[in-house]
């Protein structure tokens, strides 16, 4: 069944009329229980870019696989591997996530990554190579089987990797979800929210599907012809979405079509030589440029990731990862599933993907792949000229510039980043520690989610306080204490203190926002204070003031 559609595809590519808007990359096949529609593709587009998707409102899918480098992570951060040190080799460069949260929301201090966002263990991958998979992510978890997970039905036998894909993030308790998220909490959710109420600068189709059915409810029922919210439906819809993401007018694909000038003299050298002496197409295979296979580069000891072989149990597959479509990846700015190489050409320095190629692939030989074999001193070798045509030849334009298909609304944390709410002074307490908040969830109206978290907090009181005001204050002192709220202060919330294991206060506060259309654009402001008599002033720890305006 795996080669039954990669076969067919390719047939599909060999048969397809070529011309320069089309190329030889044929549509993906959208299985027969998902067909693409317009409604259903521009719904699945929201939900994409969906903050509201999220659990705390502050991750969509589009936030790991952003446009400008080619739908991966412009956010590699480095994860500490398992030795959990930074700095030593097994390090990954991954996306962050969510702060661990448990079932009721309330923030958990990771043992890895403590109240700071957690982080994937993998690479983002980037999803062309996934249109035309019937396996997906880097170990293949994702299968060509869609299974409901509400109702436990098969509702897709086959074709359905995409679908598979979809529903994983959305409840992971690392990329957009709390521990324990169910599938009726997020529907509830998006039964409420204000769709894209957090983005900026929507796209036209996003406007006009608005304009039309201006909740969530109500662009189900256009799509599917009811109301109901599935995640069967949202990983359908989101699905349908992709598959309108089809790369087809890179460089290569105007040259494939019959325009002699669309790659450059060192591009074609690059091609010939990708095809030829380096044979980088048996696992690259044009038009997809990748085939849909698993292989073990032996970029690192197998004991740090099994890869494929955590899915299969089977031996054999151990130290395998998918391989990358390299259709726009010289927009990526990591590469390989650890993300341990930042270009494509490194040239003579060491490092760089064409340094693990011209080496014959990574220094670890277990179960490595026997068609990789070392490129230096091979005859006819430019790895400049076959970079070039890697990095600049099967780049799409309108991805580059993200043009329609690939257009995007800004995201609110891209408007918003962490930390820029913060304003006045903070009171240190007795340890010399300054406590913090933690400001990543945005206000919307309703409230849905709405959380500020406390960190670094003395641990000489069992309860902290928030206070809220609709005036910023001075930081005039009261008692000792810096006070960034102006009077009258609209309402105090208390939270229990819990202790870390740096023997910190951390803790969480809920707050149910009101959802009164008047509101927005308005603002409000918090404070967080913990007694403490050995603070400076004698009296308390006090955060700095955090400014919210409702979205």
């Amino acid at each position: 069944m795996k080669t039954t559609l990669y076969t067919l595809l390719l047939g599909l590519a060999a048969a397809s009329t070529l011309h320069a808007a089309q190329g030889p990359l044929p549509a993906p096949i959208a299985p027969p229980q998902n067909p693409i529609t317009p409604d259903k593709a521009v719904l699945g587009k929201m939900l994409f870019w969906e903050e509201q998707l999220s659990s705390d409102n502050t991750m969509a899918c589009g936030t790991c696989h952003g446009v400008p480098t080619g739908f991966t992570d412009a956010r590699n951060v480095l994860h500490p591997g398992n030795d959990n040190l930074p700095g030593t080799p097994d390090d990954l460069f991954t996306s962050p996530g969510v702060i661990r949260s448990g079932l009721l929301q309330n923030y958990r201090s990771d043992p890895t990554f403590g109240l700071n966002p957690q982080l994937t263990s993998r690479r983002t991958p980037d999803i062309f190579g996934a249109l035309y998979a019937e396996e997906t992510f880097w170990d293949g978890r994702g299968s060509s089987s869609f299974t409901d997970p509400q109702t436990g039905m098969v509702t897709i036998p086959v074709g359905a990797a995409l679908e598979s894909q979809v529903l994983g993030p959305i409840v992971s308790g690392v990329e957009m979800g709390h521990e324990g998220r169910s599938w009726d909490q997020v529907v509830q959710k998006l039964e409420h929210v204000r769709p894209m109420a957090l983005a900026a600068n929507l796209t036209p189709d996003m406007v006009a599907a608005l304009q039309q059915n201006p909740t969530y409810p109500q662009l189900f029922r256009q799509a599917f012809g009811t109301t109901d919210i599935t995640a069967q439906r949202i990983a359908y819809a989101i699905a349908t979405y992709e598959r309108t993401l089809v790369p087809n007018q890179s460089p290569w694909d105007l040259f494939q079509a019959g325009n002699p000038n669309a790659l450059t003299p060192d591009q074609i050298a690059g091609m010939n030589q990708f095809m030829g002496p380096a044979s980088c197409n048996l696992c690259h295979t044009p038009p997809f440029f990748t085939d849909n296979q698993f292989h073990n580069l032996g970029l690192r000891p197998i004991a740090e990731d099994a890869g494929r072989q955590q899915v299969t149990q089977n031996p054999d597959d151990r130290g395998k990862f998918k391989t990358p479509s390299l259709r726009n990846a010289g927009l990526r700015q990591r590469f390989f599933h650890n993300g341990q190489e930042s270009v494509l050409n490194n040239g003579p320095i060491p490092g760089g993907v064409d340094g693990v190629y011209i080496a014959g692939g990574g220094p670890f030989p277990d179960n490595k792949d026997p068609l990789l074999r070392p490129l230096v001193g091979l005859p006819g070798i430019n790895m400049q000229q076959i970079m070039d045509f890697v990095g600049n030849g099967l780049t799409d334009p309108r991805v580059a510039q993200g043009l329609p298909p690939f257009d995007k609304p800004t995201l609110y944390s891209e408007r918003h980043p962490a930390g820029a709410d913060r304003f006045g002074p903070a009171n240190a307490g007795g340890n010399g520690i300054i406590p913090q908040l933690i400001t990543r969830t945005p206000a919307t109206l309703g409230g849905f989610g709405f959380k500020i978290g406390l960190r670094e907090a003395p641990t000489t009181a069992a309860v902290a306080m928030l206070g809220l005001s609709r005036t910023a204050g001075s930081g005039t002192l009261v008692r000792g204490v810096p006070f960034n709220l102006q009077g009258p202060v609209l309402q105090w919330i208390p939270a229990p203190i819990q202790v870390d294991d740096q023997g910190q206060g951390y803790t969480t506060f809920h707050l149910m926002l009101p959802a009164a259309s008047n509101l927005l654009g308005t603002a409000f402001y918090a404070q967080a204070f913990v007694d403490d008599p050995s603070a400076p002033g004698g009296t308390a720890a006090a955060t700095s003031g955090a400014a919210y305006e409702f979205q």
